[in-house]
């Protein structure tokens, strides 16, 4: 059957891209909507490409030698593309094709003037736009010029920005073909852009439309200033009418041309409100067939709008599926966690099995609905002042929300009968056998479920875990465990509030808190010097670890001296912690235990920064300080009026914050304990699926929830598309940001810190840990790769408690999310690390290498010269 090079954009559609490109069958499905104009035209296909690409077999060698280069390595992309674009552009185009580019233009129209414009099969994607990638040509005249121009949207597919966009995104050279839409041009009065959601804010109610005058060419070259209407529930909210000096218009013999604006001119809008709400109005239309908002191309000619382009806006942050109508506020659990990574299905479902509230899924990432807590004034103000503590980001961010009437709506408070929601629990008594009694509570939980697991396989296992989830969430809840974190936290506010009324001291118990006992985090970064000092002396094993690069390295010590010596403690140490790792809260990241690797990086700094005993040195050092302060505050206060009632109350504080403040890291260690557990039980039920040909590999069940893994086992059956679909879903996940707050309409609401307290120009953030450093920024994203010196300052955009060993070698610390009461914030402090968190955009603003100073006890950073 003879091959179709050329199809009517009215005969295809969005289920046709790998034919036609992403842009032709976006054209080909607006072409279908009622009342949207698309001006005519054809679509040469990807096997017109594919057959100018065999043509040339010297471009198989140049592929190759491209799929190697750095994406970093521009001269090379450069250099190596231009040749590839000038071999395409010089392929003669074989007799049958061109008669049929020629036929399509002479049904449409021979003498009349066309845009001609690629359309790759990746681009205008859900997840990947490929905005601007490829050339579009326009005002083209005649058969032998359109040819030309058809060659060289081909050979588009190969610009170094198209080249480097795929390398960054993991897509393959060879895996892309080129499509290219010819069609009629529109020559319109004014032309531009319409979101059919605000592309900013990201809220889905509110379109913005950029308009300016002549060919929308000016406005996407960045030639003016566009006239900017912001459009909600049909009617103009805003606007901005730009001064607009040029315009790009189409000449009579063919291409196009910069022109002057009449002054008088320059300062009219492009669009009446009529016409945007208008626009709006079919761009809602189109925005409801595709399914998702849109970014759309349109000329306006004689007060009639064509469509010339739509693809779905990829920047937009999902918002969580609700299931009605009704106004959502959500906040989000990975700042909270210390986690915005995204995560794969199996992580979301086990996380939301185990949490103890509902939460809700979107972008990779999870959020709990607040609209509730936040519509009674009596369960409002606590769900504040709880964010205020943990993330002032947050809690500004809710009361954005709050101030715009009506979002929320207002509930009368409940009637008399009991505590309020999140009412604070009864208080415990000071002292460390309750503690203990939790720490045993969790080891029992974890001790039987490792017992009971080891007999459950197939469908038996996951109702198993369905129960352990239930113990899982009872462990969690036990009221006990609330009241001892409350104490320690609630002991700390005290002590902070007090000292700062009575003495004038800012954060007071960042230092009585110094060497806490039993803080588990802390422990774990201690515990890794001790292990360092193991290995340090033997010079030979220490070149070694410098060498490795597979986990098969720990068999491998006993061949050196000493290395049985450090096999076993690198062993000892793994059996306590290597359940943990960056992103712990996502099950399917790889462990400590299953990667041990990663460790090595930070015992090699831990050996060349450390002497012998710094564990012990640095716990004491800590201890002594903390235990002068104390000395210190009590002799202050007894001086002042009513100093004995106001030193005792201080010392009951102090005693109760050291007895209660370590535990606050255990309950993270006991949930990351259990969910190990869950793993190996699960990877042993991926494996069996493998050796029965189900899967090709066990961690694809990572991209399944929980239920259909369960259904997986259950059928024998994996849907292999939903693997491929879900796995290309997270890798766009990650150039998402998530937001602290999100709304229903999809609006991303960033709070803001409210302060005058900092000199110009320092970045704003949260002090959780006091006290002032200066030092070298290291700007480090990938714990595996950080290379510390004495003295540096960590800079990074969230650390979780795996991130702990790192903290021994720092001087301070920054980071872009976090609050008083997460890990890193209370490990800094048990270090006496000045630290701030919470600072924006933090890993950006500073550059690796720079010396900053960190206000610790006032939450700001100053950049120095």
């Amino acid at each position: 059957m003879t091959e179709t090079y050329v199809r009517d954009l009215r005969e295809v559609d969005e289920t046709q891209i790998a034919a036609v490109g992403g842009k032709g069958a976006h054209l080909g499905g607006l072409s279908r909507i009622e009342g949207i104009r698309v001006p005519p035209g054809f679509c040469v296909t990807t096997g017109a490409f594919r057959r100018i690409m065999a043509q040339a077999p010297s471009l198989d060698g140049r592929l190759d030698r491209l799929a190697r280069l750095d994406p970093d390595d521009r001269e090379s992309i450069r250099a190596l593309s231009a040749e590839i674009r000038r071999t395409i552009e010089e392929i003669t185009v074989p007799a049958d094709l061109a008669e049929a580019i020629t036929g399509a233009l002479a049904r449409l129209g021979e003498r009349e003037a066309y845009a001609v414009r690629s359309s790759g099969t990746a681009e205008d994607l859900p997840t990947a736009s490929f905005a601007g990638q490829q050339d579009t040509y326009l005002n083209v005249m005649g058969p032998a010029a359109v040819l030309q121009h058809v060659s060289r949207c081909w050979a588009s597919l190969f610009t170094e920005r198209a080249v480097t966009y795929r390398r960054r995104n993991g897509i393959d050279h060879r895996s892309v073909h080129m499509a290219v839409v010819v069609q009629r041009m529109a020559f319109p009065h004014a032309a531009g852009v319409l979101f059919t959601a605000d592309p900013v804010t990201g809220n889905r109610r509110v379109a913005t439309v950029d308009a300016g005058f002549g060919l929308g060419e000016a406005l996407v070259s960045g030639l003016v200033n566009p006239d900017v209407f912001k459009v909600r529930d049909g009617a103009v909210v805003a606007r901005t009418i730009a001064s607009k000096r040029l315009a790009v218009q189409a000449l009579p013999a063919g291409g196009t041309r910069e022109v002057a604006i009449d002054s008088r001119r320059q300062g009219e809008p492009a669009l009446t409100d009529a016409q945007a709400v208008r626009l709006v109005r079919l761009g809602r239309r189109i925005e409801s067939h595709f399914g998702s908002p849109q970014d759309i191309e349109w000329c306006l000619v004689d007060d009639d709008f064509r469509i010339v382009q739509s693809r779905p806006i990829t920047t937009l942050f999902p918002v969580p599926e609700s299931g009605d109508q009704e106004n959502h506020v959500y906040v989000s659990v990975g700042h909270g966690q210390m986690m915005t990574d995204p995560m794969k299905p199996l992580g979301l479902s086990m996380w939301q099995l185990t949490a103890m509230v509902p939460m809700h899924e979107a972008g990779g990432r999870l959020f709990v609905d607040v609209t509730a807590r936040l519509a009674s004034p009596a369960s409002r103000a606590g769900l504040l002042d709880a964010m205020g503590k943990s993330d002032p980001l947050v809690r500004d961010a809710l009361e954005t929300v709050l101030d715009r009437d009506g979002f929320v709506p207002s509930l009368p408070d409940a009637g008399p009968g009991g505590p309020p929601a999140g009412a604070a629990p009864a208080p415990v008594e000071t002292g460390p056998a309750v503690v203990t009694e939790l720490i045993e509570r969790s080891r029992a939980s974890i001790a039987a479920l490792e017992r009971d697991i080891g007999t459950k396989t197939g469908p038996a296992l996951f109702d198993f875990l369905l129960e352990a989830f239930e113990e899982h969430k009872r462990v969690l809840g036990d009221p006990l465990n609330i009241q001892v974190i409350m104490a320690g936290m609630e002991a700390t506010w005290w002590l902070n509030e007090k000292l700062r009324e009575w003495l004038g001291e800012k954060n007071a118990a960042d230092t009585l808190t110094l060497s806490a006992p039993g803080n588990i985090t802390s422990e774990m970064g201690l515990e890794l010097l001790d292990v360092a000092d193991v290995i340090r002396p033997y010079p030979e094993l220490v070149a070694f670890l410098r060498g490795v690069e597979d986990e098969g390295f720990l068999d491998e010590l006993v061949e050196f001296e000493g290395g049985t010596e450090a096999r076993d403690a690198i062993e000892a140490y793994l059996d306590r912690y290597g359940m943990r790792c960056v992103g712990e809260i996502d099950i399917t990241r790889p462990r400590w235990r299953e990667r041990p690797s990663t460790l090595v990086p930070v015992l090699l700094d831990n050996i060349r920064i450390f002497e012998p005993g710094a564990a012990e040195r640095r716990f004491e050092q800590g201890l002594r300080k903390a235990r002068q302060k104390e000395q210190d505050v009590l002799r202050r206060l007894r001086a002042l009026p009513d100093g004995e009632r106001k030193a005792d109350g201080t010392k009951r504080m102090i005693d109760r914050v050291r007895t209660f403040i370590g535990y606050r890291e255990y309950p993270k260690y006991g949930i990351v304990s259990r969910s190990f557990v869950y793993k190996r039980a699960l990877l042993e039920e991926a494996e069996r699926l493998v050796r029965a040909g189900v899967l090709p590999e066990k961690e694809d069940v990572f991209h399944l929830t929980f239920q259909e893994f369960h259904d997986a086992v259950r059928s024998n059956q994996v849907d292999d598309r939903l693997i491929r679909r879900r796995r290309e879903a997270f890798r766009s996940y990650h150039q998402l940001t998530p937001p602290r707050v999100l709304t229903s309409d999809g609006e991303a609401v960033t709070g803001a810190y409210h302060r005058d307290d900092a000199p110009d120009g320092a970045l704003l953030g949260l002090p959780v840990s006091a006290g002032t450093i200066e030092g070298r920024a290291r700007v480090i994203l990938d714990m595996a790769k950080a290379d510390l010196e004495a003295g540096d300052i960590l800079v990074t955009a969230h650390t979780d408690p795996s991130w702990s060993p790192l903290f021994v070698g720092i001087a301070g610390l920054v980071t872009e999310v976090g609050g008083l009461m997460t890990h890193g914030a209370v490990i800094a402090r048990e270090y006496g690390l000045p630290a701030v968190v919470g600072v924006e955009q933090a890993t950006r603003l500073i550059r690796d290498g720079q010396r900053i100073r960190v206000h610790g006890t006032d939450g700001y950073v100053e950049i120095l010269p």
